[in-house]
């Protein structure tokens, strides 16, 4: 088996080398370093680590588990050990989702380049391997050949058969699994090896309520015809007057024979390729790309967010690491706040203020800005500042952003003229905004600019304000004066200069904000604020979302870094609802859901009715300016749903299908299937879910599969979550996540979807 893949595999020294094996140092700390053995498996897929050579070894990670490799010089471990090893002989492995990082240190400078070289070769491979591919021969069913050949033999017995079905979360009776491993056993062995036991695991894997759907439309029984599969395409599928050119598309791309591509054909493999590629997704393919018009104001945009953005784990002791930034900006962030202190030696410091969260340079924060902020997308990034220092430091804040980011950072508007409303993130493409306190408004700057230019008056001293409010306070009007008493600094009008579009200012109420603010000054918002504006004063809060910036931030009583549900804060239009996304949960998965559109920009354009100043909409008593809508969801089955309990050889899952919407409040709901019993590999449910949506322009669909255990809350194997202006109509495949956002390939859902208009106006 690993022969056949590894035909296949990219076979470089580099790679040749890795698989001998290597000793190296890993290093969790100045203080943790310890030497272990790495080798990569012959498989090519999965790298294994003992305490030495010869060593009773266990799986360190796979190739798919990884996003990239890097040099000693970007990992803040490994900066710290430069005294003790040149930096050339580290790198480190960065995995995708939240898993920590992986550093190590080779003997070697040419030893670390074999790994680093030879690792990204194969995580490039991995990456563009294509999905037919995958199907046919994935890293994966190496593993599983591998994990049933008990004695490693290179041929698999029956009995050996029967094991693997268990760990493959299926129960089987034990004569139909016979028939199949007969079938497969074309040499007569009584053992599967190789294409053996690649022919078993295709029969293992056949879809007979596939097999059946084709059948529906298949005259034949063996093949689709260009007109046959343009039916199913305009009635089942929903694609509409473009069906025709869309079949053509879809076989050319789909259809494995050469002659069915001729012919125009679909055959029962092109159908199903079709059928599980990202065409026969339940996310709209036309929904991936930027498809949103990026020219409007930055108010009518969704920005994804982060809160304390610096930290990696909770509030109280967590460390803080420019990780937390990397992570953030490569995932899509488009607002990354930065808490910033006096440090030693004049240096301004970062971390979470009055805890024991450990401290980075803000120097080192700002240079790793100017490195990732538009490796994920080329629209602003918005520095939310929470500025507790000193006149002095914060000068040095100000001198590092404008030397450090140079030409990224915005520092005048765009044009030098004063705006009337805020700019496009397409007009602000590659810059880095800050968000700040400012002592002056944007008209008393470019008029102090045009009289320096004229040379008619000299300087003028900045009129004196308290310095940054931070996200733990809320003013009244009445507290106004006595916290301006209190204020212990300055603000520094070098630092002030900085802050062009999103100036903060303090909200007392929305009729105050009316009649003294400007569309460039936003204000923040605790959780338990914005809940009780939305409660009290829904329909202002949207309207003055409509204008101006909004920031929500956790409860400071989330010292656990868990996270709120950002919907209700995006039914009323807020536009930075900042997320802890260190902290996986059905949270970050609504908020994960909504930005995977557009490209993942980072920038999700609002709905009409939250961009107008003059709505009406309240999201405590919605009423859609569009028709109400009726969902029909029939989960038909799912594919190769992983164990819940890996560690139980015997324990197979007894899924269930949870689909939960969340929106306005009479949307939010969920319904759920029965549980099908000691099948995950192939279960079947057949079952429809019916929902009724009064706005679902806000709806967000999570798929959640759960193993049913009547003794305890079910147990999490997976989810999907979705805008329902991204989801398509008919047959579709559901490609499964794990709590921490990453694949689960190849487990999915197998569902159809029909939306229908409901019938006139529905009140909440």
């Amino acid at each position: 088996m690993a022969s056949l893949l590894q035909g296949r595999l990219p076979i470089s020294q580099d790679v040749l080398l890795m698989q001998k094996g290597t000793m190296m140092r890993k290093v969790r700390s100045k203080n943790w370093k310890k030497l272990r053995y790495f080798r990569l498996k012959e498989d090519g897929m999965t790298v294994w680590h003992a305490r030495q050579v010869g060593g009773r070894a266990k799986a360190s990670f796979s190739i798919s588990d990884v996003e990239t490799v890097r040099n000693g010089h970007e990992s803040e471990v490994l900066r710290s050990l430069a005294e003790e090893f040149p930096l050339e002989q580290g790198f480190t492995i960065v995995f995708h989702g939240r898993r920590s990082n992986l550093d190590l240190v080779a003997n070697s400078v040419e030893e670390a380049q074999i790994w680093m070289k030879g690792l990204q070769l194969l995580v490039d491979f991995v990456t563009n391997m294509d999905q037919q591919e995958r199907l046919d021969q994935p890293g994966w069913l190496s593993d599983w050949f591998q994990r049933g050949d008990k004695n490693q033999d290179g041929r698999m017995s029956f009995h050996e058969v029967q094991r693997l079905l268990r760990l493959m979360n299926v129960e089987m009776e034990q004569e139909h699994a016979f028939q199949l491993f007969q079938a497969a056993d074309t040499s007569q062995s009584d053992t599967l090896e190789g294409q053996e036991f690649i022919e078993f695991y295709k029969a293992l894997t056949k879809r007979v309520e596939v097999l059946e759907l084709f059948g529906n439309f298949s005259a034949d029984g063996q093949k689709l015809t260009l007109l046959e599969f343009v039916d199913f395409l305009q009635e089942e599928q929903k694609e509409g007057d473009h069906a025709s050119d869309l079949a053509l598309e879809l076989i050319d791309r789909h259809e494995p024979s050469e002659s069915g591509k001729l012919r125009h054909v679909l055959s029962m493999d092109g159908f199903l390729s079709y059928l599980y590629s990202k065409d026969g997704d339940i996310f709209n393919p036309s929904c991936l790309p930027i498809y949103q018009d990026m020219t409007q104001p930055l108010n009518h945009y969704y920005i994804n967010s982060s809160h304390n953005t610096y930290l990696v784990g909770d509030q109280l002791c967590g460390q803080s690491s420019v990780e937390g930034y990397i992570r953030a900006l490569k995932r899509g962030c488009r607002c990354v706040e930065v808490d910033v202190w006096d440090g030693p030696s004049g240096e301004p410091v970062v971390y979470h203020g009055h805890t024991l969260t450990s401290r980075i340079l803000f120097k080192e924060v700002v240079a790793t800005l100017a490195q990732y902020a538009f490796q994920t997308s080329d629209y602003p990034v918005i520095l939310s500042l929470e500025n507790h220092c000193s006149w002095e430091q914060q000068e040095i804040i100000a001198h590092h952003l404008t030397e450090i980011l140079g030409d990224q950072l915005l520092s005048t508007t765009l044009d030098g003229q004063l705006p009337t409303q805020l700019p496009s993130p397409e007009e602000l493409q590659k810059k880095i905004l800050v968000k700040g306190k400012k002592l002056s408004t944007l008209e008393e700057d470019l008029e102090e600019e045009e009289e320096l230019e004229t040379e008619l008056e000299g300087e003028q001293e900045p009129e004196l304000e308290p310095q940054f409010e931070s996200e733990t306070q809320e003013l009244s009007p009445r507290s106004k004066d006595k916290n301006e008493k209190k204020s212990k600094a300055i603000l520094c009008p070098s630092l002030s200069a900085l802050v062009i579009y999103t100036k903060t200012v303090s909200f007392y109420n929305f009729t105050h904000s009316r009649e003294h603010y400007r569309f460039y000054e936003l204000s923040s918002f605790s959780e338990t604020k914005a809940k009780n504006l939305i409660k009290e004063t829904g329909n202002e809060f949207v309207q003055h979302n409509a204008w101006q910036l909004s920031r929500v931030y956790p409860s400071g009583l989330r010292t656990d870094s868990s996270n709120y549900n950002p919907q209700e804060f995006w039914n009323a239009g807020c536009q930075m609802v900042a997320m802890n996304v260190q902290t996986a949960g059905l949270e970050m998965d609504i908020y994960d859901g909504l930005f995977r559109q557009n490209g993942g920009c980072g920038y999700v354009l609002k709905p009409e009715f939250l961009r107008d100043t003059h709505s009406s909409f309240h999201p405590e008593r919605p009423i859609s300016p569009f028709k109400a809508q009726t969902l029909q969801i029939q989960v038909i089955s799912g594919q190769q749903l992983p164990k819940v309990d890996k560690t139980k050889e015997g324990s197979i899952v007894d899924p269930l299908v949870r689909v939960e919407i969340f929106g306005v409040r009479p949307d939010t709901t969920r319904q759920e299937t029965s549980y099908v019993e000691n099948n995950g590999f192939n279960p079947y449910w057949g079952q429809t879910l019916c929902f009724q949506l009064l706005v679902p322009e806000l709806a967000m669909l999570r798929f959640l599969v759960k193993d049913y255990n009547w003794t305890s809350r079910n147990d999490f194997i997976g989810q999907y979550t979705l805008p329902w202006t991204c989801m398509q109509q008919g047959y579709r495949h559901i490609h499964l996540l794990s709590k921490d956002g990453t694949s689960l390939h190849p487990a999915s859902l197998f569902v159809h979807i029909c939306m229908l208009e409901a019938l006139g106006e529905v009140e909440s």
